[in-house]
């Protein structure tokens, strides 16, 4: 890949977006992850009005390395950061859910996850709100191996006006990161979406990036990979296309 290319023609398409829309500005979620940050440079480069909002909610590794992170690549880039911490609107929500949330349940583990994906759903929540009132689009920031896989949260990371690094592999975010001369710390360190502590994307996937790579780029892999790679896309079509509605099942 020409990496140069790809990034100019990827801030020229931002900027249509911008003058098509008559958006004034873009916001996004900075966790001070690889996939943020590129997008955050990139939209940095279609216009000046770019707001980062960094979103604690409750894991420990947010108020810590994610925000640490996410302000170096705020202070690299030029772009204004914002925290708004979401922990309290959780716990509040948590309360107001109560016993209702576990009542009827399939199960401990789509308890669990309910809980945990509310954090996501709440940080797209505030991204519209500050869009809305700034007249500015929400720029998603999930990679091509994240959609491939399903690895995003349904109206939450996985909602935005526009994505400008859907089709890049996570080897290809991190050349363009490295082209961009994005911070030594987030291009080094282990992709998580910091949904709690200790938490890494390869080890809740069970699969390495490498792999996913190699199998959408045609690369070798071996038949169980592709086999859970398959799998996973099938079982999370659903989060890829706009409901279902009567009319297209008629």
């Amino acid at each position: 890949m020409d990496v140069a290319a790809s990034v100019e023609n990827r801030v020229k398409w931002i900027k249509n977006l911008l003058e098509s829309a008559g958006a004034k500005g873009i916001v996004y979620g900075n966790s001070g992850g690889k996939d943020c940050t590129l997008v955050g440079a990139l939209c940095k480069r279609a216009t000046d009005n770019v707001l980062g909002v960094i979103m604690p909610c409750q894991s420990s590794q947010n108020y810590g390395s994610d925000r640490d992170d996410a302000i170096a690549a705020g202070e690299r880039f030029g772009i204004r950061q914002i925290q708004i911490d979401l922990s309290d609107t959780k716990e509040a929500l948590t309360k107001a859910l109560g016993e209702r949330l576990s009542e009827d349940a399939a199960g401990e583990h789509n308890v669990k996850m309910a809980g945990v994906n509310i954090n996501p759903r709440l940080r797209m929540i505030t991204l519209y709100a500050l869009g809305q009132a700034r007249g500015y689009l929400v720029a998603g920031t999930g990679n091509l191996d994240e959609t491939t896989l399903g690895y995003f949260t349904k109206w939450g990371d996985g909602a935005c006006d526009f994505n400008p690094i859907s089709d890049l592999t996570v080897g290809e975010v991190y050349e363009h990161l490295i082209y961009l001369g994005a911070p030594e710390n987030i291009v080094s360190k282990a992709p998580s979406a910091g949904l709690y502590q200790g938490q890494t994307d390869e080890d809740e996937l069970g699969i390495k990036y490498a792999d996913v790579d190699a199998y959408l780029r045609g690369g070798s892999v071996s038949e169980e990979i592709a086999k859970k790679i398959e799998r996973a896309n099938a079982s999370t079509a659903h989060k890829r296309r706009m409901p279902l509605t009567f009319y297209e099942m008629k």
